[in-house]
């Protein structure tokens, strides 16, 4: 039975697989492939759900290993790592759970995307999600669950981002998919301390060699892990993206943000319980950003005018209390409150536009007399405690200075030390190119060259030349080779300039082109059959 772990993470990735490619090559578009499309990735969540409910109850029968291996990943000298799939425990439960809720979210959009022009190409990305998010719940290793957990992040960007068209989508995608990374950075780090010092990425390996771990290398594991936990579940201070992801279809919002992803986070907790035992001062860390997430979300849901944000705000809110819960050492209560809440969360998110059509034309319910007596509380809800801005200040805004000085040590540091020379759009190395620059392109290039005048008629317009080109010296080098071919590349331009293109001058290519054009107008005229005829007779009459 072991084995069967192997296959419920492959056949949603065979289904991915085979409507990405009809898609790509036309064979599945439009309404009337929708069908083919739908029945491909329901027979592939069936079939890993019935899988994985074998899975579960041979292992509630006492027949499953602890761990099935399937083949060395990658083998290094001294690193070994296997692929191996956890059979048994929580990771089993969690897995039937989700595959269940895959079928029902997979089943609802059938009809909830009839017709949707990217219909294709959603099943496609939520077959891959599927696929991933079964990877990381039954992966043995550090390696097969970062690989599921960066693959679901990736289709969750894509699928916030489903109506690319729309500005606010794709900018909402964008914010979701970087705050994660930072999470992600924290996950690398944690498998390489784990690799480090416990010497190896297996689950079992590091919880078993925990014990044997200073007190001071458990809690820098712990930290890594918990800070990727935190940016997955959207915990303070990454609480602010999940209300952004209600940019994508209902579906994949029950899927990702109400029943599966978000908990991701949380089962990395419950996956890596005795390391975390083991840090007094983490599981206090923990906690105490459980209480501060689950006191934001329950405050800021409360102004909400909308039916998607509510739910996402009693989502962080519900998985605060789950972080607070791991945070105290009630790790049961917190796996029972994770599958509890995926079920109902799931239920209400797919519900939603429902419950839009139910309460139209009913009144509002007033505020709560308790936040609407404290204007300051109400206006923190309001503004959902400022955490947009707050965000951007400590995470967005540094990452984008980081990148800034990255580029600027690129460019005046790298490329000066390995002699690169200059972008070639700022240069002009050949007669063509300095051709089409003054004369075939200036239209194009009107912004560019600073072009006055009649653009249209010959003589009449004045080019000015843009400082950058302004320069004799288009090509420069470091080193010695450097140095040499800019001399040369230097006495080959000012004869390129002085004696070709000064020599022959920029009248003289108009007066060609205006030569050009009245030889063409000639050549038409031949071609009339009177013009040819009359041209035929004058040649009889000179030669007679």
């Amino acid at each position: 039975m072991d084995a069967l772990a192997v296959l419920i993470p492959l056949f949603p990735l065979i289904a991915a697989a085979i409507i990405g490619t009809g898609h790509l090559f036309g064979i599945l578009d439009g309404e009337a492939s929708e069908t083919m499309t739908a029945g491909i990735a329901g027979w592939a969540i069936t079939m890993s759900c019935m899988l994985a409910l074998t899975l579960l109850g041979a292992d509630l029968l006492g027949l499953n290993a602890d761990s099935s291996a399937v083949g060395q990943w990658l083998g290094s000298g001294n690193l070994n790592i296997q692929m191996t799939f956890i059979t048994t425990g929580f990771s089993v439960l969690l897995a039937a759970l989700f595959a269940i809720l895959l079928f029902i979210i997979i089943r609802f959009s059938v009809n909830y995307l009839h017709r949707e022009a990217g219909f294709h190409r959603f099943f496609f990305l939520l077959s891959l999600f599927a696929s991933a998010m079964l990877l990381l719940v039954l992966s043995g290793n550090a390696i097969g669950t970062f690989i599921g957990w960066e693959i679901a992040g990736l289709c969750s960007y894509l699928l916030i981002a489903y109506a690319y068209d729309r500005p606010v989508a794709a900018f909402n995608a964008t914010r979701v998919f970087v705050t994660n990374r930072i999470g992600d950075a924290g996950f690398i780090l944690g498998m390489g301390l784990s690799y480090t010092w416990a010497k190896g990425l297996d689950w079992s390996q590091i919880n078993a060699l925990s014990t044997q771990l200073t007190s001071g290398q458990a809690s820098a594991i712990a930290f890594c892990f918990a800070v990727a936990a935190f940016a997955k579940s959207a915990q303070i201070p990454f609480a602010p993206w999940l209300a952004r992801a209600a940019e994508g279809p209902t579906p994949s919002s029950a899927g990702f943000y109400g029943a599966i992803m978000v908990h991701a986070g949380v089962y990395l907790m419950l996956l890596l319980q005795p390391i975390f035992e083991r840090t007094p001062l983490i599981m206090a860390l923990v906690a105490t950003v459980g209480l501060l997430t689950a006191v934001y979300g329950f405050v800021a849901g409360l102004t909400q005018t909308d039916v998607k944000s509510s739910l996402f705000f009693s989502t962080s809110g519900q998985l605060g209390l789950m972080f607070l819960e791991c945070g105290l050492g009630f790790w049961e209560l917190a796996s029972w409150h994770l599958c509890a809440h995926a079920v109902v969360r799931g239920y209400q998110v797919l519900t939603a536009p429902s419950l839009m059509h139910y309460i139209l034309g009913n009144p509002i319910k007033p505020v709560e007399r308790e936040i609407a007596g404290l204007r300051w509380v109400y206006v923190a809800s309001l503004q959902r405690f400022w955490m947009d801005q707050i965000t951007d200040w400590a995470l967005v805004k540094p990452v984008r200075r980081l990148a800034h000085d990255l580029a600027y040590f690129d460019d005046h540091v790298i490329d000066r030390v390995m002699g690169i020379p200059l972008p070639s759009l700022r240069t002009i190395s050949t007669l063509a190119q300095m051709e089409k620059q003054k004369i075939a392109t200036r239209q194009s290039l009107y912004a560019s060259l600073g072009v006055v005048g009649n653009l249209t008629q010959p003589g009449k317009h004045k080019i000015v030349v843009p400082p950058e080109n302004q320069d004799s010296d288009f090509a420069r080098g470091s080193g010695f080779a450097g140095d040499l071919t800019q001399r040369v590349t230097a006495i080959l331009y000012w004869f390129e300039d002085r004696l070709v293109i000064r020599g022959i001058g920029e009248d003289m290519i108009d007066y060609g082109r205006r030569l050009g054009f009245a030889a063409n107008k000639i050549e038409r005229l031949l071609l009339n059959p009177g013009y040819l005829a009359l041209f035929v007779a004058i040649i009889l009459l000179v030669a007679l």
